[in-house]
């Protein structure tokens, strides 16, 4: 059990690397696509009448119905459409790099709990990224 002067400090180191990653300007970056993504409600719909035909293409395929071309023509379209969109396309960029990112700091801190120390560039190269972690390493 941790003391209530630990807790303080773990929460403010945390705090300390949540604005460290907040002031890389890579991550800025990723910020600004993401609110341009927001601010554009065109795209915007876009977006969410794509996922939407799409999770019903999937459901159709999922309970066994039979997939009608016209429709998955029409989903392909849509979705070369989205994703030539300049605003679009930085948005999925954004967001496939904020989960690298995240996925990053998550192995980083796995990897301290299971090794008892500050892990090495040579600890993170080595393998898998835990138990559970999906990479197949």
């Amino acid at each position: 059990m941790q003391t209530q002067t630990e807790e303080n400090v773990i929460t403010q180191k945390t705090r300390e690397l949540c604005q460290a990653i907040l002031d890389q300007p890579d991550v800025r970056s990723m910020r600004q696509r993401v609110a341009a993504f927001e601010a554009d409600d065109k795209t915007r719909g876009q977006y969410d009448v794509l996922i939407s035909k799409g999770q019903t293409l999937q459901q159709k395929q999922q309970s066994g119905q039979p997939l009608d071309s016209a429709e998955v023509k029409d989903f392909e379209q849509m979705r070369d459409s989205f994703v030539n969109n300049p605003v679009a396309r930085g948005f999925l960029d954004a967001q496939e790099d904020m989960q690298k990112l995240q996925q990053s700091v998550v192995q980083y801190v796995t990897k301290t709990f299971e090794l008892g120390r500050v892990p090495e560039e040579s600890d993170m190269e080595s393998g898998s990224c835990g138990s559970g972690c999906g990479c197949h390493h």
